[in-house]
């Protein structure tokens, strides 16, 4: 499939709409009702830090929602003003925040259902409204819904396209995606969808166990066995790995995309000369701004002394787990939650650890005066930020109290 000349297509479609629909100021001041927070913005203003009573909160420079995400909520609330009567589906969740999906769900916006890992577009109908998430969505789902008559509002964030650009440029010249991402994320999917030959890579473990394939050989079962189900149908890693470009989902880890980039650019020049690396290697710039800002806000506050790290943000949003993984690794005592709800009675606290299990702390927050570092992932609203900080001061009031 061409899937250049597809999207062209679509565009250019009366039944495709990737801008607003007039309601920009309407939907703004909504949304500043619902997700903005004036403490937020007073913490902002005092350099990033709230000192009440013994606790310290020290926030970072740059986090929660991103200019992607928040466009992305602001089209959905327009569309549901726009068509007020007519049903609307969307393929994914908007973004990875449960507060955001949950008010989704209120304004009778309905998720295409899921049956046995797949989903089931039956339920869309001609002329129903369908949402394309910040992440995007595969052209088959585009294709899918363009057929059946759907009206398209997509919502996809312009980093993502960008790096869907990418691929196609890498598909043009044959070479192989290699793709730094999680093979099951929505964006990846979508990514890999517009990809010709590609191999998705989670890790730098993985993207070496690909390169020393790609120096020495190795076992050609046990590789396709590995990547069974990060890489394109009919893959052959001993003929699809002598020309490849780099791309990458935009939520992972900064540094880990420019290491798993260097890497392969070292491999290419060591397996074939140096003078014939752009005959056997791509790399373009496709890591997200505002990912790499919250990222170097995050390396900025694990430099402080904190007492603990609170990370805030949905538990499937890699952006999140990215932040969360940069205060592990400082052995800072850090809870990921997504809401103020999993700060529980009796100084109990349940969060998501890095390796996806939840987990209830016991006695997490510490006695006497603190310091506790916050952030939040980009789809993370100002006001969920704000109700975690309420709880935290609360507790410690109340410990003062007693």
């Amino acid at each position: 499939m061409d899937t250049k000349a597809f999207k062209r297509s679509l565009q250019h479609s009366e039944n495709y709409h990737r801008k607003g629909f007039g309601h920009q100021a309407e939907v703004a001041t909504q949304l500043q009702s619902e997700y903005q927070s004036n403490l937020i913005q007073e913490i902002r203003n005092n350099n990033y830090i709230l000192q009440r009573g013994n606790v310290t909160i020290q926030l970072a420079e740059a986090f929660g929602f991103c200019w992607g995400v928040e466009r992305a909520v602001a089209m959905a609330y327009e569309t549901r003003k726009h068509f007020p009567s007519e049903r609307i589906w969307m393929t994914n969740e908007i973004i990875h925040n449960p507060s955001v999906n949950q008010r989704m769900v209120e304004m009778e916006v309905g998720f295409i259902p899921v049956e046995g890992g797949k989903k089931d577009f039956s339920v869309v109908e001609p002329g129903d409204v369908v949402i394309l998430p910040a992440f995007g969505a595969s052209v088959q789902e585009m294709q899918l819904l363009n057929e059946k008559g759907c009206k398209i509002v997509d919502t996809t964030c312009p980093w993502v396209s960008k790096v869907w650009n990418t691929v196609e440029k890498h598909k043009k010249v044959d070479y192989t995606s290699i793709i730094h991402g999680k093979y099951k994320h929505e964006e990846t999917v979508a990514t890999s969808s517009f990809a010709g030959k590609y191999l998705i890579v989670l890790n730098m473990e993985q993207a070496e166990y690909v390169v020393n394939y790609i120096l020495n050989g190795g076992n050609r079962e046990e590789f396709l066995a590995k990547f069974s189900k990060a890489c394109s149908a009919g893959f052959d890693p001993d003929k699809d790995l002598e020309r490849v470009g780099i791309a990458n989902q935009t939520t992972m880890l900064k540094s880990e995309t420019e290491q798993i980039g260097k890497l392969f650019e070292r491999t290419m020049m060591k397996k074939y000369d140096p003078s014939e690396l752009n005959q056997h290697f791509q790399s373009f710039n496709t890591i997200c701004d505002a990912t790499q800002e919250r990222q170097d806000a995050m390396l900025g506050l694990v430099e402080q002394k904190l007492d603990l790290m609170i990370v805030i943000g949905g538990f499937n949003s890699s952006n999140t787990t990215q932040l969360q993984q940069i205060a592990v690794e400082r052995q800072i005592p850090s809870y990921h939650i997504d809401s103020e709800m999993r700060i529980l009675s009796g100084n109990r606290i349940e969060h998501r650890e890095l390796n996806g299990n939840l987990k209830i702390t016991e006695n997490w927050l510490p006695d006497g005066e603190i310091v506790v570092g916050i952030t939040s992932g980009a789809s993370t609203p100002d006001k969920v930020v704000e109700d975690v900080i309420d709880k935290i001061l609360q507790l410690k009031a109340t410990a003062v109290v007693v």
